[in-house]
């Protein structure tokens, strides 16, 4: 497999893994304290049939690099990655307003006959609802424009009861995962026919973390 395709595949694959407390570019010009930040999180990306027909189209198989851990159950497949670290705005009155940045720990390896791609240092974007970020692909520091989109107004937000200003947690789950038409066209252009388009849903995903807003000014 040529450095080209791996790349191409590597940002294909890790690009629904950037969806969910990582980031958005308002973040880092953000002034300091004005952010809340993420701790004791995790984000679980879960593959749908689809993207397993894809993945079956390379004979490819999926491991997790630890911290992250693979889940497999009645559902499918999985892969929970610890959160680093992340600030940002959960934006429990509208979800699809959410920003922020962070890191993920862990990774994901996706062995095909043509050779493995190991996807690390996963740091992301999301703005305007779009996920895009970068990441380490087999040892090569790679950055990728917006590959997917992340329907936030199509997921499920909890958040705990607790008095104005302390620390809450936060849970948002079932949030589906698009691909962005230049993810498809760069797909196909590589790969010859991608096999989905842009309302094909690549993931879905369920974050959890506790959020500390800002302190007051």
């Amino acid at each position: 497999m040529s450095a080209t395709r791996r790349s191409v595949l590597g940002a294909a694959m890790a690009g629904p893994l950037l969806a969910q407390f990582t980031g958005a570019a308002s973040a880092a010009t953000a002034e300091p304290g004005t952010l809340g930040t993420v701790s004791e999180g995790w984000v679980e990306v879960r593959w749908t049939e689809q993207a397993q027909v894809l993945l079956d189209r390379f004979q490819a198989v999926v491991e997790a690099v630890a911290p992250a851990q693979l889940v497999r159950d009645a559902q499918g497949g999985a892969i929970r990655f610890p959160v680093r670290s992340g600030q940002g705005d959960p934006s429990a009155a509208d979800p699809p307003r959410a920003h922020g940045d962070g890191r993920l720990d862990g990774g994901v390896d996706i062995r095909t006959p043509d050779g493995n791609v190991r996807v690390t240092g996963l740091e992301g974007a999301l703005q305007d609802g779009l996920a895009s970020g970068k990441c380490v692909v087999n040892g090569v520091d790679l950055g990728h424009q917006a590959v997917v989109r992340p329907g936030l107004d199509k997921g499920v937000l909890k958040t705990e009861s607790v008095p104005l200003g302390k620390p809450m947690k936060v849970r948002m789950t079932d949030v589906p995962l698009r691909p962005t038409p230049e993810l498809v066209e760069t797909f196909s252009n590589t790969f010859g026919d991608a096999g989905f388009t842009t309302d094909t849903v690549l993931a879905h995903v369920t974050a959890e973390g506790v959020y500390t807003p800002p302190p007051k000014a």
